[in-house]
């Protein structure tokens, strides 16, 4: 696989689709990988394109330092009383010499790029991938992530929060959070502490993939970066301690010390839902807030998003080197469940079918989708489009098997009659007040995660369901 990707260099390579997408690469492409960062491209200390030697390596034209002038690191920011300082450990360990482990000489070249352009100390000698399909596009944290997020109550959520603003829903022990996407886009990875548990909160904008994990993984509490690289066009995190790679889509580690035992994330619940829905169904909850500097000067341009209209594009998703599967179109929403057969739910049929009774791994489920919640991406015309919002939760409550449907009065359950609302909480009737239990999900673009769990099964009718 070529991962050679000269961005702008108006080659071949490009041909039709830079065509296709030249409207959407002047605003969007480099946002994509280099605006989003924060980066001006002047940081003498940090590479920002890999060896050009190399084939297996992704090579991004500089962006100008006048376009967006923001921080090239993450703000310190005064912690407010809400806020959760993550404390970071960052690895001291030597570099090791890897280049007698290697016989095949572009895993030799990939290492040695790795080590001495980029500065990494990652434990190579442990892989489970060939370190050949990473491709390199910015050091470390130049996409910042939040390590010392604030937050504030629902009741002094910020006017610029619109009502249909698609937030990362996160609940644990009964401490409520949500992590708006405008500030994923642009930061990626939040490394909080929840409910007493630590925390990171990622969002691969290329993949469309916001997911939840645990930090504290073989006993050890991880904090988590970004690494500057993809794989497959998804994010490829890595942890300060260990300097281990994660491929963010899986939870998996693909080098160093945590990929000896092929070591995988924990996986926390957690939704895409609209601003309004958590607010109202959590009015004690809190909102992060946006990064400011020292002179109260936001860190990003929060408002004006990157990757405009990149969710518009009916061709092969940018930085995406690998084959499509054909079953849907590349960028196309699903929801999927990871099990023995994972699945996938086409947003598509769910805006035809927006409740839906399942059954997966042998548990049974629901789904409920939401028609108007914001996409996290602007249109061409850095205009809102909507997108939809799906959360999944299980249908068992306490002894009981619920069945639930979309009628003319909202979401109620056929056992009961009660009403629920798009967190999965009852709002009247004989289950008022009763929360159904999240169920671990995801909303990806087709082709991420397809390239990664080939094996996927598409319900796309109501006869696919169990």
């Amino acid at each position: 696989m070529n991962q050679f990707v000269r961005v702008g260099s108006g080659t071949n390579m490009v041909g039709s689709l830079w065509k296709r997408r030249i409207g959407l690469l002047g605003v969007g492409l480099l946002a994509t990988v280099l605006v989003a960062c924060g980066g001006t491209g002047d940081d003498s200390t940090s590479p920002t394109v890999d060896d050009p030697s190399n084939e297996a390596t992704a090579v991004v034209a500089a962006p100008d330092p006048t376009e967006t002038p923001v921080p090239t690191t993450a703000p310190e920011i005064e912690q407010e009383p809400t806020s959760t300082p993550v404390d970071v450990v960052e690895n001291t360990k030597e570099e090791l010499d890897f280049s007698d482990l290697f016989s095949d000489d572009a895993e030799k070249s990939r290492v040695a790029t790795l080590q001495k352009i980029w500065g990494w100390k990652t434990n190579f000698e442990e892989r489970t991938i060939p370190l050949t399909e990473l491709s390199i596009v910015l050091a470390k944290d130049k996409i910042t992530p939040v390590d010392n997020p604030t937050f504030v109550s629902v009741a002094d959520a910020p006017a610029y929060m619109e009502s249909r603003e698609p937030v990362v829903a996160l609940i644990v022990e009964g401490d409520a959070r949500a992590y708006p996407l405008a500030i994923l886009m642009w930061h990626e990875i939040v490394n909080d502490t929840v409910g007493g548990e630590p925390v990171t909160v990622t969002f691969c904008p290329l993949c469309n993939t916001g997911i939840t994990f645990s930090r504290i993984i073989d006993g050890q509490e991880l904090t988590f970066g970004t690494s500057g690289m993809l794989r497959n066009s998804d994010l490829v995190m890595w942890d300060r301690q260990s300097e281990s790679f994660w491929q963010q889509i899986t939870g998996e580690a693909l080098a160093g010390d945590f990929a000896a035992n092929e070591s995988v994330l924990s996986q926390l619940p957690s939704s895409i839902i609209a601003w309004e829905t958590f607010a109202e169904a959590y009015p004690e909850g809190k909102l992060l807030e946006r990064v400011v500097d020292d002179r109260g000067l936001l860190a990003r341009p929060y408002d004006s998003p990157p990757y405009a209209g990149y969710d518009d594009v009916d061709a092969h998703p940018f930085l995406f080197q690998g084959s499509v599967d054909d079953r849907l179109i590349a960028t196309s929403r699903v929801l999927t469940i990871d099990g023995e057969i994972p699945v996938a739910y086409p947003f598509a049929f769910l805006k035809e079918a927006p409740v839906i009774n399942d059954s997966i791994n042998d548990s049974p489920i629901t789904a409920f989708f939401d028609y108007g919640t914001f996409s996290a991406f602007n249109s061409l015309s850095n205009e809102h489009q909507t997108s939809g919002s799906v959360a999944v939760f299980s249908r068992i409550v306490g002894d009981r098997l619920l069945t639930f449907e979309a009628n003319d009065h909202g979401i109620t359950d056929i056992e009961t009659g009660s009403a629920w609302n798009y967190a999965g909480i009852a709002t009247s009737g004989e289950l008022e007040g009763t929360q159904l239990e999240p169920v671990v999900h995801a909303n990806h673009f087709w082709f991420a995660w397809a390239v990664f769990k080939p094996a996927t099964q598409i319900r796309d009718s109501l006869d696919d369901l169990g």
